[in-house]
């Protein structure tokens, strides 16, 4: 977490192209391709899933885990619940969830607010001056990005907002920066809140600028320092690289070094090239923040907010002529022109449908999405570019399509989807706050959390957390999660359950025996039959040597038999079972 382990030392970061290079995943994305470790009931393979996948559970499973962070109780029953058929149902639920607003959201609001926030209502002028300006303590310096950090938890866990959760979860990877940092920490309240979750369902050009003008975007991939000299050049090309490489239109359309004519297609070209890269990166000079770092350059006042700094020195921006992917864009104009034309031109460009249409299918479908879907999504993404709610068309799109119905277990839970699956799915209770009384607990969590290698905006270089299945299969994020679990269901100083009313809810049931227990936390945790083999292991791991079908003194918790121990046990297993893991 990173209240114990990322934002430790007020400093800057690395330089990110140096992290990118030694951190980021390899490109050949054959190295990512589901490994054999993951064992699969019987070892079958389900439809148009990988080697080992099981069969497919029922739709609303599969739509409550693949399109969100898993079923919490009665939602399966809720999902059920709103058509007379499963095509019924599932447009029903993907039309409600698009429409997030009109989703009542009270419980996880009231947790929220009782968590002792202080700095998510914060405006971007407050948080600068108070988190930076003031130079207060690491402690409250990094609180912004720390709040952030335990209410994403909060809302993964509790909000019945789940596909709107789980995009802007993509979009934080899409657009990743780096926190826990000297300057991103302080402003990232405004990062989540107000470029982010303001954009995740409405057009990817406005999420675009937001992200370009957002002053921790601004930092992290160093615009603020991109300025011309004298009207000519650029300062620095980190975000215009990243910006078409990884935000629009993605590695696999760079040409590389080639002139700029030699691209297939001019003067129409499909992709890209280092000279497109350098005249966007002309584009985006002067688009900066006022800092006093810098803005001493033309009187700022050190606010924090976005600036177009050419209005107040003409020199900073390149007013050269410049070609952005064949387009010819006249010289002598200003910064916010040259910069939005920029972003027109990549935001409709076919190449970064393809690459968000890749994208958003890999993170709903599977790691490797069928081209038909791709190619569906990438038409419609291009075509909307200038809808108001094209991204929530195009999800809507996906949601909807015979690929996403067809496919199961083509891609596995990464660490945050594990641990937010496992407290919904048990109706887990984890105080995600930063109050004094929590500190202990929430530490506890993110030492133990932290190790699984997903801490939610904590990836160093600018690609973001992997999405791919062999990237988290490997034994530590296996083992970081086992120890987690094991220690969400362990029970308190007092023999108690802390974050999960195991006990007490069984006894609340009828079931006693070892089959009866196991069958209650099966539907519980799985909302769906297992196979026969998995099921007979739970049982003997229940009953631990007793008949199976006779009642077990679940009432308590004494030396040898230790039952309730054993329950808990029982349901942290199925938490790191295969079943559990499968998307």
């Amino acid at each position: 977490m990173p209240a114990t382990g990322l934002a430790r030392r007020p400093s800057r970061s690395p330089s990110r192209r140096q992290l990118a290079a030694e951190l980021a995943p390899p490109p050949d994305l054959a190295l990512y391709e589901a490994a054999p470790a993951m064992r699969g009931p019987g070892g079958g393979r389900g439809p148009a899933g990988p080697e080992g996948a099981p069969e497919p559970p029922p739709l609303a499973v599969r739509v409550l885990t693949k399109a969100g962070f898993g079923a919490a109780p009665g939602e399966v029953e809720a999902f059920a619940a709103l058509g007379a058929d499963d095509d019924a149902r599932l447009v029903a639920w993907v039309d409600q969830q698009l429409a997030p607003s009109s989703i009542p959201d009270a419980a996880c609001d009231a947790l929220l607010a009782a968590s002792g926030f202080t700095t998510l209502g914060k405006s971007l002028a407050q948080l600068y001056q108070d988190h930076h300006v003031a130079d207060p303590p690491w402690t409250e310096r990094i609180r912004p990005a720390l709040e952030t950090y335990q209410a994403t938890w909060t809302r993964a866990v509790h909000s019945k907002r789940q596909l709107f959760e789980l995009l802007v979860d993509f979009w934080h990877n899409h657009f990743n920066v780096y926190a826990y940092d000297f300057l991103e920490g302080p402003l990232w309240v405004h990062y989540d809140r107000d470029v982010v979750r303001a954009h995740a369902l409405g057009n990817f050009r406005a999420l675009l600028e937001a992200v370009a003008r957002a002053p921790a975007m601004q930092l992290y991939l160093d615009n603020f320092l991109n300025f011309a000299d004298g009207g000519s050049g650029y300062g620095n090309e980190n975000f215009p690289r990243e910006l078409i490489e990884l935000h629009t239109m993605g590695a696999a359309a760079s040409y590389g070094a080639v002139p700029r004519d030699q691209v297939p297609g001019w003067p129409n070209p499909v992709g890209y090239c280092q000279e497109d890269v350098e005249d966007v990166a002309r584009a985006l000079t002067a688009w900066t923040l006022d800092i006093d770092w810098i803005s001493w350059l033309w009187d700022g006042g050190d606010t924090g907010a976005f600036v177009f700094a050419d209005a107040f020195e003409p020199g900073l921006h390149s007013t050269e002529p410049k070609t952005i992917l064949g387009v010819a864009m006249p010289g002598g104009r200003s910064a916010e022109v040259d910069g939005q034309e920029a972003l027109d031109l990549l935001a409709q460009h076919p190449a970064t449908g393809r690459n968000l249409a890749t994208k958003l299918c890999r993170r709903l479908i599977g790691d490797f999405p069928p081209a038909s879907i791709v190619d569906s999504a990438a038409a419609l993404f291009t075509a909307l570019w200038q809808a108001p709610d094209q991204i929530a068309q195009v999800v809507r799109h996906i949601l909807l399509s015979t690929e996403f119905l067809d496919t199961w277990g083509a891609k596995v839970k990464r660490p945050f989807e594990i641990a937010a699956s496992a407290l919904r799915s048990a109706g887990g209770a984890f105080p995600f706050t930063l109050l004094t009384a929590d500190e202990g607990v929430n530490g506890t969590f993110g030492w133990l959390y932290e190790s699984a290698g997903q801490v939610p905006f904590g990836w160093h270089p600018p690609n973001g957390h992997p999405d791919l299945r062999g990237a988290w299969q490997s034994a530590n994020p296996r083992v970081s999660l086992w120890r987690l679990c094991g220690w969400l269901i362990d029970s308190d100083d007092q023999g108690e359950d802390r974050f999960f009313d195991i006990v007490a809810s069984t006894l609340a049931t009828p079931a006693r025996s070892a089959e009866q227990i196991v069958d209650l936390w099966i539907e519980r945790v799985f909302h769906r039959p297992i196979p026969a083999g998995d099921r007979d292991e739970l049982v003997e791991l229940m009953a631990q040597g007793h008949n199976p079908t006779l009642p077990l003194p679940l009432e308590t918790n004494e030396w040898p038999e230790y039952t309730q121990d054993r329950l808990r046990t029982l349901v942290g297993v199925m938490f790191m079972s295969p079943e559990f893991l499968w998307r």
